[in-house]
Formats: structure tokens, sequence, C-alpha cells
């Protein structure tokens, strides 16, 4: 039986960690528009055991750069896998209220959900990086 070489054997192994990457939720996502056509990037990373993510740009609805006053603020946190998504707490700008939240990646998608008790709304964003 052929040895993997190790070149063969760490292409294997770079392969296997891009499809774990591609799962993850770290990095920038693109919101959906606001009631006003407003977006932002949104960068998710590790904070501590879990994930965090934090508004760094917000966007008018021509999708030029604006000054607003939500960024730098903490939109999930506390964020850890459990079975295909990454659950913790959110923060939803437009009601200035905390809630259970949820995230799944999807390819270059990621769902971004949460839930005051049996009420749900959730946002579909897209990967920036």
């Amino acid at each position: 039986m052929p040895r993997l070489g190790p070149a063969l054997f760490g292409g294997a192994l770079a392969l296997w960690a891009g499809a774990v990457q591609a799962g993850s939720p770290v990095g920038t996502w693109l919101t959906e528009p606001d009631k006003k056509g407003q977006t932002a990037h949104v960068v998710a990373k590790p904070c501590g055991q879990a994930l965090c993510g934090t508004i760094t740009r917000a966007f008018d609805a021509q999708g030029n750069p604006i000054a607003h006053p939500n960024v730098g603020k903490r939109l999930f946190w506390d964020m850890v896998p459990q079975g295909d998504v990454y659950a913790g707490r959110a923060f939803v700008p437009a009601h200035n209220r905390e809630y259970d939240g949820t995230l799944k990646v999807s390819g270059a998608k990621m769902t971004v959900k949460g839930c005051l008790g049996p009420v749900c709304q959730s946002q579909t964003w897209h990967r920036v990086d």
C-alpha cells in the first residue's frame, strides 16, 4: 500500500483546515440593510472561549461609508458551538435590547437569529472576508 508523502498529507490537511474555516463565523460580515437602507460590517472573532461580533463600519443606502453611533458596538457575545449553530447573546440596536441569539454559517452566508420567548427574527449576512 503506498504511503502518503509529506506534500500530499500537507495538502490534504490544508484542504481540511479550509473546509473547517469555511463553516466558521470568524471574519467580516455585511449586514442586511435596515429601514433606512444602511448596512454595516460586523467583525466576528474569538473573545475568551467564545465568539463576539462588533460593528466596525457603517454604510449609507448607496454604499458610502458613514459615521454612525453604532460603530464600535458589540452585537453578539458568548457565542459557543451547539450542534450546527453558535448560541449566545445578541444585541439589536433598533430595539436597544438583548436577546438569546444564534449564528449559522452556510457557505458565504450567515443567518443571525434572535429570540424573545417564542418570537424570533433573523437576518442573512454575507461574508466580506
